[in-house]
């Protein structure tokens, strides 16, 4: 009974585990990402550092903290997910180890008996009236090969048992490095928690220090948000100047082939029983209708009006999750969205991302199109890049190597970064569409890890 039940435990056990290792990134996916994640903190612990160092404002601060906070989690539960892997193979060589030894008490027990029977026959008198008995020649013959063979057969009994005595040896070991293994990971988590409960309580004192200057953090977020606003007016502007100009182009271009097909039509006895309408090209309805609501299968954007406008949103389309970041290096510290300072009743929105990197850093465009601004807003300077009917913005920055009408290609460098409102050197990144609505970046670009 005891035996059933122990049997009927691994089989559960097994069916826990096995699912978790294969849904799951491996032992060496995962050690990439922790490695990945200590790169990170170190560079956010610098950044903190300096803040605290040059007194800047406590809105940072808790920008970084919280970014801390949050890669440290990640990276204990990274670490987590590792002790789960080292459970998984220790559990999987105990069953090894087990089996062999099951294995090897079999092996063991038929050359006992084995040995018993080769006792008892050795007398060399049985041995040659095993052989004289024989009816025939022939009979003869087939018992000094089984003879033969019953030596050999004892000889590869001694051989498994030997084999299988290494193999369990061998498994032994793996046991118990693995399970050395798991205490070295399991302190290294212990390490990092008790790391992340410091951050933790970094994370009150600033929220104390928010709360004893929250007029000045109040100037701070009106500030930005001023500054959001009128980013978000300068490129509604640029879109509905890039729309009019599209639909203008789009109007002529439709003018210049009914002309064209009025003009054919007339040279033809039947044209007055003709009607025309406009095949080919980039269609995007008949002469009659004007402009449709469609182009081909998506819906209707001017920005689209042209096969290169197509192309270029579609490829955007296609690399969301997997475009290039715009700079090599940076944290992001400010994330997309309403966020809640803590301790106070204030809220700070971002219509992007806010990368912390040292000022003079290269910034890149993320895909291929066309620049559409450069300039200062609201004193940052700033460039708008179109893809089609998506649009990505690149601010703060120390100054611009682009102008505007420019083609460019992913990868190609628009100006280095430089400082944020507090004086600290960052990156604001931003994706948005034709209608104006800003999309959360960390979404359409690759993971680092």
């Amino acid at each position: 009974m005891t035996k059933k039940i122990a049997i009927l435990f691994i089989l559960i056990l097994a069916f826990w585990i096995q699912p978790y290792a294969q849904n799951n990134p491996t032992r060496e996916e995962l050690q990439k990402q922790e490695q990945t994640l200590r790169k990170e903190l170190d560079e956010l612990n610098r950044l903190k550092d300096q803040i605290q160092r040059n007194k800047k404002s406590t809105l940072a601060q808790m920008a970084i903290i919280k970014s801390k906070i949050a890669k440290r989690e990640a990276l204990v539960n990274s670490i987590g997910k590792q002790v789960k892997l080292i459970d998984a193979a220790i559990f999987a060589n105990q069953l090894d180890v087990a089996k062999l030894n099951k294995d090897l008490d079999t092996l063991k027990s038929k050359y006992e008996k084995s040995i018993v029977f080769a006792y008892k026959s050795r007398s060399g008198y049985e041995y040659l009236n095993f052989l004289f008995s024989a009816s025939s020649f022939n009979d003869a013959v087939k018992r000094i090969t089984y003879l033969k063979s019953y030596r050999q057969n004892r000889e590869a009994q001694a051989a498994a048992i030997d084999m299988s005595q290494k193999d369990l040896n061998q498994k032994i070991g793996q046991l118990g490095y693995n399970k050395k293994d798991r205490l070295q990971v399991l302190g290294v988590q212990n390490e990092q928690l008790k790391v992340l409960v410091d951050d933790r309580k970094e994370q009150d004192k600033i929220i104390i220090q928010l709360k004893g200057k929250e007029q000045e953090v109040t100037a701070q977020l009106k500030q930005k948000e001023a500054q959001r606003k009128k980013m978000q007016s300068a490129l509604m502007t640029i879109i509905r100047r890039e729309t009019l100009e599209a639909e203008k182009k789009e109007k002529e271009r439709l003018a210049k082939l009914k002309a064209n097909n009025e003009a054919v039509a007339k040279s033809k006895p039947d044209a007055s029983n003709n009607k025309s309408t406009i095949k080919g090209g980039n269609k995007v309805g008949d002469v009659e209708g004007g402009l449709t609501k469609t182009a081909g299968d998506r819906p209707y954007s001017a920005l689209e009006t042209t096969e290169e406008g197509r192309e270029a949103s579609i490829l955007i389309e296609n690399s969301k999750g997997a475009l290039p970041w715009p700079v090599d290096k940076g944290n992001v510290f400010v994330h997309f969205g309403v966020e809640n300072m803590p301790g106070t009743k204030l809220n700070r929105k971002s219509d992007g991302i806010e990368l912390a990197v040292p000022k003079g850093s290269s910034v890149k465009s993320i895909a291929n199109g066309q620049v559409r601004y450069t300039g200062d807003i609201n004193g940052d300077l700033t460039v708008f890049v179109q893809h089609g009917k998506y649009f990505s913005t690149y601010t703060h920055l120390s100054n611009i190597n682009v102008s505007v009408g420019q083609e460019v290609r992913a990868g190609t460098i628009l100006g280095r970064s430089g400082v944020n409102i507090e004086g600290e050197g960052s990156l604001l990144f931003m994706i948005s569409n034709d209608k104006g609505a800003f999309l959360d970046p960390e979404n359409w670009l690759k993971i680092r890890r």
